[in-house]
């Protein structure tokens, strides 16, 4: 049964209603508000939700704000991750946001579309909106199953997400992969050179290769030269894979010193990738060509010797072919080589 009663100040002015119903069966539910008749509104709601059997406990949804959730997500679901720290990255940017101190239950689409908008106005590129959504939408499943938040809805399942652009289709043309190799030997950064041809011949990601904030890079204790195979136990989409090296890939490894921390390129991606691939580039006078185009480019190049679409796979570890076909441009006049 409700009860409705005045709630007043330390002035005796009346400040809303407050309502408390007592049910058998439920916890008791109390809750205040400015006006009666939104008080009266949500006691009848609330109690023929409960005649019904289909009433739901909002009150830790209702209490805990969107920052205080992103807290205990941290904390609980991505300290188990193995690439904590871009994910830590996207939640405290989440925090920072005025919606962090909205409760979860009154977070909508509306919310999260204003979200994107504001994404949008700060320069995130498509993706990069989508991979923060996808933390968001996360966050919510996890309330819901985990944390006893059942009567939440996961809000970034009723807005539009930023429509990514076509793949990339910048491979290397003319005589850009000799001008490279020439800048890249000129670097001052001794490991750029070796890493920029392993790259080219095994598609293999930066952070497979070198050191980043969440990997080591390639190890040495992870390679067998005689079998010719480079073991990732660890990668980006979460599994293990064997990467077979070519004749030339081998003869980059062997050429090698050994390092004393075991690493086979003891660079990191900042130094390596981001600053010394960069001026090399320049260097070469070659426009638009990433570090990550080189794994399209070999990706690409495995198809034209003839490799089909799960051997590819199985070296560059992607799971569809919806994502291996983002990442492959085959050049017309090497398939009409092999039409004979």
């Amino acid at each position: 049964m409700a009860t409705i009663s005045e709630r007043k100040d330390d002035q005796g002015v009346r400040i809303g209603w407050q309502v408390r119903i007592r049910k058998q069966g439920y916890p008791q539910q109390i809750k205040t508000f400015r006006a009666k008749a939104e008080a009266q509104a949500w006691a009848k709601a609330t109690e023929s939700d409960m005649e019904r059997g289909s009433w739901r406990d909002t009150s830790d949804s209702d209490r805990t704000t969107l920052g205080e959730a992103f807290q205990k997500y941290a904390d609980e679901v991505t300290i188990t991750k193995k690439e904590q720290g871009s994910e830590l990255a996207k939640i405290h940017q989440w925090q920072s946001r005025a919606l962090a101190r909205i409760s979860l239950s009154r977070i909508g689409g509306k919310e999260v579309a204003a979200a994107i908008k504001d994404m949008e106005a700060e320069g995130k590129s498509a993706n990069t909106i989508r991979l923060h959504l996808a933390v968001l939408s996360h966050l919510y499943n996890i309330a819901r199953t985990e944390w006893g938040m059942s009567n939440l809805s996961n809000p970034v399942e009723f807005v539009r997400k930023p429509k990514l652009p076509q793949g990339r289709d910048r491979r290397l043309v003319g005589n850009e992969e000799a001008r490279l190799l020439e800048a890249c030997v000129q670097s001052r950064n001794q490991w750029l050179s070796p890493v920029v041809r392993f790259a080219l011949e095994t598609a293999m990601r930066a952070g497979e290769i070198v050191a980043t904030e969440d990997s080591p890079g390639l190890l040495w204790k992870h390679v067998d030269l005689s079998k010719r195979v480079a073991h990732l136990p660890e990668t980006k989409n979460g599994s293990a894979r064997d990467v077979p090296l070519s004749p030339a890939a081998v003869a980059v490894l062997k050429d090698l010193p050994r390092s004393v921390d075991g690493r086979v390129f003891p660079t990191n991606y900042n130094a390596c990738v981001k600053l010394a691939y960069t001026r090399a580039r320049e260097r070469a006078g070659i426009e638009g060509l990433t570090f990550h185009d080189l794994r399209h480019e070999a990706t690409s190049r495995f198809f034209e010797k003839g490799l089909n679409p799960m051997q590819v796979a199985a070296i560059t570890g992607h799971k569809t072919l919806q994502m291996l076909k983002r990442y492959t441009h085959l050049k017309a006049e090497d398939l009409a080589k092999l039409l004979g």
